[in-house]
């Protein structure tokens, strides 16, 4: 059976895989905002058995529940940021060469609440930003006032002076210039807009980069976004599904635009849209009405070999159990086309944070005119849907890992906690050939947000995982 897990990371959960042959591989799952509320996990091949794995200790960092930590490389320097054994913010900084950590903390204190990741970039001059902690919470930002220089951490307590009083979802990136971006969610699930800011070293201010937010729910939704992505035709591509209040069955309407400069939106013919997109104005893929089984935790945006956008998501067919389903443009139309033959269904609900049961990934071109969708299912585990790259139909249900559960046994949602695996990969790069670092540690599984009963457990040892060919 494949050993799963995963972290958020960056905006993107980053998922990562290890085979009982050893084997390692990482995919990159462009949920935007929204990975904070899934922690499903795909199976995918890696780099090979002979990869080498050098583990070192960090420090003790809390283990009550799942939430992202971060890992940056940059040049010489190694960063981590973690909440630690008191829940503590925490960052850490070595030279590569080096392998004694320096640590600071910062004046910040996680709860329970899964979606509270740390996300943590540096910009042109080196500096470090980082934000963390925050769900309809005001803005948590820090920066250094020096290049790699963890001891010159400082609080900033606004970017641009409005509508930062209730964020979540932070992310930085780089936009198609280079421009050092941060978007965050203002407002709540049910009732919120997607703001973008970019960042001037000269003056070291931020700036909305573009007039008002991207989309707005007009205080009756938000959007969660399944996958801001740069596609191969020089365009970014943005899928999202909207939802109307925190009860996760209220997800409704797969929607997409796309642009140049991320500022200057159109639809999928080039028709240009009015910022910021709504539910009345955008385009809509696929009109899923409330309670049909869609869900902001399974929409992801990927490319066939022809360059065109594929949208993948989940909803109930026909019969009422959860299928998964793909998107793509034909003829000026959305093409839409059931691609499993599942007899399940994942009859979710309520708020907060919850365990996923069935999730889908994006498309990627295989050999032969196929393509493959990466998928995981508590009732037939882990695999991948290979796909007609003419027709999107299906040809076969490759699965390669074993299932959560048999039957129509159901997990149990308030069973006693145990100790799971997370993983969280580095959103810099290394400049050691070959090499690349992840973070591992263990905590309680996901609860809703909410305190598990009795005490929490002990703290868990972060570990540095190095991998070289």
């Amino acid at each position: 059976m494949a050993k799963v897990d995963m972290c958020l990371s960056a905006g993107s959960a980053l998922q990562r895989v290890q085979s009982d042959q050893g084997k390692w591989g990482v995919l990159m799952l462009q949920y935007g905002w929204t990975v904070a509320l899934f922690l499903a996990a795909i199976a995918i091949a890696g780099p090979g058995a002979d990869a080498k794995e050098t583990v070192t200790d960090v420090a003790p960092a809390w283990a009550g529940h799942p939430v992202g930590f971060a890992l940056l490389t940059h040049g010489d320097w190694q960063f981590v940021a973690f909440y630690d054994a008191k829940r503590k913010l925490t960052v850490g900084s070595r030279k590569l060469s080096e392998t004694s950590w320096h640590f600071v903390k910062l004046p910040e204190t996680v709860g329970w609440d899964s979606h509270n990741y740390i996300t943590m970039a540096v910009d042109d001059d080196g500096c470090i930003h980082l934000c963390a902690n925050m769900h309809v919470n005001p803005l948590v930002y820090f920066r250094t006032s020096k290049p790699d220089d963890i001891d010159t951490f400082e609080r900033v307590p606004s970017m641009v002076g409005r509508n930062e009083d209730k964020c979540t979802y932070p992310s930085f990136f780089r936009g198609p210039n280079k421009e050092f971006i941060f978007t965050y969610r203002y407002g709540s699930s049910g009732n919120g807009d997607q703001y973008y800011n970019v960042y001037d070293c000269k003056t070291r201010a931020w700036k909305p980069l573009m007039d008002g937010p991207l989309t707005s729910g007009e205080g009756q939704m938000n959007a969660y976004f399944g996958g801001l992505r740069l596609g191969p035709d020089g365009y970014y591509h943005l899928a999202w599904i909207w939802r109307d209040t925190g009860d996760c069955t209220t997800n409704h309407d797969i929607s997409y635009a796309r642009s140049r400069d991320l500022v200057h939106w159109e639809t999928s013919g080039g028709k240009p849209l009015k910022l910021p997109m709504t539910l009345k104005t955008c385009e809509i893929v696929d009109p899923v009405p409330v309670k049909a089984g869609a869900i902001n935790t399974s929409v992801a945006l990927s490319f066939d070999s022809h360059r065109r956008p594929v949208i993948s998501y989940i909803k109930y067919d026909e019969k009422g159990l959860t299928q998964a389903y793909v998107a793509r443009v034909e003829d000026g139309k959305w093409k839409i086309r059931q691609v499993s033959e599942w007899d399940y269904r994942w009859a979710f609900s309520g708020y907060g944070s919850i365990q996923g049961e069935v999730h889908v990934g994006g498309v990627s071109p295989v050999d032969d005119g196929k393509l493959a969708l990466p998928y995981t299912h508590i009732k037939y585990g882990g695999g991948k849907l290979i796909l007609d790259e003419a027709t999107l139909k299906l040809i076969e249900d490759s699965r390669t890992a074993s299932a959560a559960i048999t039957g129509d046994v159901k997990p149990a949602q308030e069973a006693k906690p145990k100790l799971e695996s997370r993983t969280c990969g580095d959103s810099g790069s290394s400049t050691e050939p070959g090499v690349r670092y992840m973070l591992r540690w263990e905590t309680y599984g996901i609860h809703r947000d909410k305190a598990w009963e009795g005490e929490p457990p002990p703290p868990c040892m972060l570990k540095l995982v190095k991998v070289e060919p």
